[in-house]
């Protein structure tokens, strides 16, 4: 029994690791402001990128209406949270040769951040 808690504490403590942090979708609304240049939150609206609407859980390159590059199409993400924080922090070192001209988000608050406003309005 006692083997069964450890091992039962050991995966739990792990499977927690790669959970994100929980963000502020109200400072991720602020955040949001760097990229509604080029992003719109609604369904179908492409700009400059494609619609966020619906990203959670779709793969890259695959937002209808919207042309993206070969790097992106062919990447093979599905973005979630783990995902979308990687490309946020580094796009280019993420997707090498994506058309996203944005350096990135040096600070990990204003990924968390962000996150949680798109969970908030795309979903």
């Amino acid at each position: 029994m006692k083997k069964l808690i450890v091992a039962t504490a050991l995966a739990l403590t792990l499977g927690m690791g790669a959970a994100q942090a929980e963000g502020d979708a109200t400072a991720g609304a602020k955040v949001y402001k760097k990229c509604k240049v080029c992003h719109a939150l609604e369904p179908g609206k492409n700009k400059v990128g494609p619609s966020l609407h619906g990203i959670f859980g779709r793969a890259a390159g695959a937002a209808d209406g919207f042309r993206f590059s070969k790097a992106m199409k062919g990447s093979g993400i599905t973005w979630d949270e783990e995902t979308i924080a990687a490309y946020l922090k580094d796009p280019r070192g993420y997707i090498p040769k994506n058309k996203m001209a944005f350096p990135g988000l040096k600070k990990q608050a204003d990924v968390d951040n962000i996150i949680a406003y798109l969970k908030q309005e795309t979903m």
